[in-house]
């Protein structure tokens, strides 16, 4: 079977080393245009087409795929090699570019998809993210046969996986794209012999995962502590939590809720502080800030954070 994979991040990346290593034939990959990145921003080649170098697969990066947009020209180019790679099936995962209905019908078996969630629930950008948010007890992967919406297709493997209480996106992420190269892998085999079943997608539970925004990171200490706790495990490499403590702008990475003070408090209002870190009024309840940067510095244990910079009893934090 020949198997053409678009992907750019890390989390695709797994998914391509997976049919590698299963030994599939993989003529050509697709992966976003190199992007400006570190502190010195140099052009630097996503996760996956470094893999694909590396394994002597052919990479194209066209900036668009579709022939009547505004890159026509690169979009030509890049039919004529999907063309050329003669694909039976195209595997999908975090590619970052929307797929015309003639890629959608130019291979085979048509395109297969690898999406972090359970679908319906959670279709999307940021569908690790959204699912720690908003307290999901368990993600999982689908494996979905593309069609021209916003992960709308018939649904053809899934396999579920609980969140733990204290994941963050960053290890989230990383189960769930090992699971995501396990279960296409898996998917490309039943397909060989005919075994894949497709099921629509249900009606109901349907909801979107949002792109993260940067200045989502701003923690709002009306809401409840166990949500801003959630949000801090969801915002985890990116975009992080951040507050103002007087002229200068926290990061907090890590929190705790606890019970609400035996007094009400002004949400923000540090109410206590010891080495395991300072405890701060929410909207409801209270939070214990256990992991912490300044700018320019690294992230911190509370007790180390708390050396450097002290937090005294009474400041608030906005």
């Amino acid at each position: 079977m020949r198997v053409v994979f678009a992907g750019t991040p890390e989390f695709a990346a797994v998914a391509l080393q997976a049919l590698i290593q299963a030994g599939f034939e993989i003529p050509l990959v697709l992966s976003q245009p190199d992007r400006p990145a570190g502190r010195g921003m140099k052009l630097q080649a996503s996760p996956v087409k470094q893999l694909a170098l590396q394994q002597g697969i052919a990479v194209a990066q066209p900036q668009s795929l579709r022939l009547d947009g505004k890159f026509p020209d690169e979009a030509a180019a890049g039919r004529e090699a999907l063309r050329a790679a003669r694909p039976d099936v195209m595997v999908v995962a975090a590619y970052g570019l929307i797929l015309p209905r003639w890629v959608l019908d130019l291979p085979r078996l048509g395109c297969l998809n690898i999406h972090a969630s359970l679908l319906p629930r959670w279709r999307g950008a940021a569908p690790i993210h959204r699912a720690i948010e908003a307290g999901d007890a368990e993600t999982g992967i689908t494996i979905m046969q593309m069609d021209e919406g916003l992960d709308t297709g018939d649904m053809l493997l899934t396999e579920h996986l609980p969140i733990q209480p204290d994941e963050t996106t960053s290890h989230l992420h990383d189960r769930l794209a090992s699971l995501g190269g396990r279960l296409i892998v898996e998917a490309l085999e039943l397909a060989a012999c005919g075994g894949l079943t497709a099921r629509p997608q249900p009606q109901e539970g349907v909801c979107y995962a949002h792109k993260i925004a940067k200045d989502e990171a701003r923690i709002d200490w009306r809401q409840d502590a166990a949500q801003i706790a959630r949000r801090l495990r969801a915002f985890d490499p990116f975009p992080g939590g951040a507050a103002q403590l007087g002229e200068e702008t926290l990061k907090i990475w890590r929190a705790e809720p606890l019970p609400a003070p035996a007094a009400p408090a002004e949400p923000g209002r540090v109410l206590a502080v010891d080495a395991q870190g300072p405890v701060v009024a929410c909207g409801e309840g209270a939070l214990r800030l256990t992991e912490l940067q300044r700018a320019g510095g690294k992230r911190l244990p509370a007790a180390q954070f708390l050396q450097a910079r002290p937090i005294v009893v009474g400041e608030r934090l906005a």
